[in-house]
């Protein structure tokens, strides 16, 4: 029997078991019981997680700037950059100014992408459906994409540079480990970070893994794979990795794995529509038929 493995993405989650039966209902349309984990690695970051609601957690607004009556005032793109690297430094326990400027060109693309966004223009390769798809006015659209801009680079910051990053890896490491095969592990946006980085583990490279899912990763960027195992490769265990994004969606920005990650054989790139506010909600991303069809293939064997 396969077992599946969720690896959740940057920010503050619900309670670990609900947020593994709202992944389950995504891509199963059921609770999938003991077939399937969460690597919940959010307490590493965050001392108690978010209320459990009805409603998925990846796609609801950022509380901080929509709930308010009037928009936030808005910053030039360079001065919330700046803004974000102080905050990520001054949470930092080592890396500092250095590794807030390495990811520095990756968090300005973030920025100015995600203005671009909400002004109209093509800064993405085109797809059918609107760029407006949050239905808000501008202001409060660009202050929604600054939050997920900020709430990601932070978190992904806390791992490379702040002192968290092996804490991180040991909740994936122990919840992989041991496991029967086949195991199919599902990262998104930061968590396809702690996935690559784990599964190029020489300790888990006897584990049986047909298929890596990484859906709305940064993996494609560069500034990201300077950081992450090196060299770039499919890691030992991962028969075949399907890499899904779409293309209005941040924090993958760069969309593709293919070229740089040997053996390329061994890669998949897949545009996905994701409609979520952000273009990077998980919910969206489980219930693409790309994404989820393959998996639901291999739990019918």
């Amino acid at each position: 029997m396969a077992t599946i493995v969720y690896i959740h993405g940057s920010g503050n989650k619900i309670a670990s078991d609900a947020l593994r039966r709202q992944w389950d209902r995504a891509l199963f349309g059921r609770d999938m019981g003991d077939a399937s984990r969460m690597a919940y690695w959010a307490p590493v970051i965050h001392a108690r997680p978010l209320p459990d609601h009805d409603e998925d957690e990846a796609t609801r607004l950022p509380v901080s700037p929509l709930e308010s009556a009037a928009p936030p005032e808005a910053q030039p793109p360079d001065v919330f950059a700046a803004e974000v690297m102080r905050q990520a430094e001054t949470e930092a326990t080592d890396g500092g100014t250095a590794g807030a400027k390495h990811l520095d060109s990756w968090l300005r693309d973030l920025v100015y992408t995600g203005d671009a966004i909400v002004d109209g223009e093509n800064a993405a390769p085109p797809v059918t459906s609107p760029f407006e798809a949050l239905p808000l006015p501008g202001p409060l659209r660009r202050a929604a994409f600054r939050e997920l801009v900020k709430r990601t680079f932070k978190d992904v910051y806390a791992y490379f540079f702040g002192g968290h990053g092996e804490a991180m890896r040991r909740v994936v490491r122990d919840t992989l480990t041991g496991l029967p095969g086949p195991v199919v592990v599902v990262g998104h946006s930061l968590g396809s970070i702690l996935a690559y980085d784990v599964l190029r583990e020489p300790a888990l490279a006897g584990l049986n893994v047909p298929l890596l899912v990484t859906v709305g990763s940064p993996l494609g960027v560069t500034e990201v794979q300077d950081l992450v195992a090196r060299p770039l490769q499919v890691p030992a265990p991962v028969a075949q990795w399907r890499n899904a994004s779409d293309f209005r969606d941040l924090v993958a920005l760069d969309h593709t794995i293919r070229p740089e990650f040997d053996p390329q054989s061994r890669c998949t790139d897949l545009s996905v529509a994701n409609d979520s506010w952000n273009h990077h909600g998980i919910g969206e991303y489980l219930s693409a038929v790309a994404v989820r069809q393959p998996i639901l293939q291999i739990f019918r064997q």
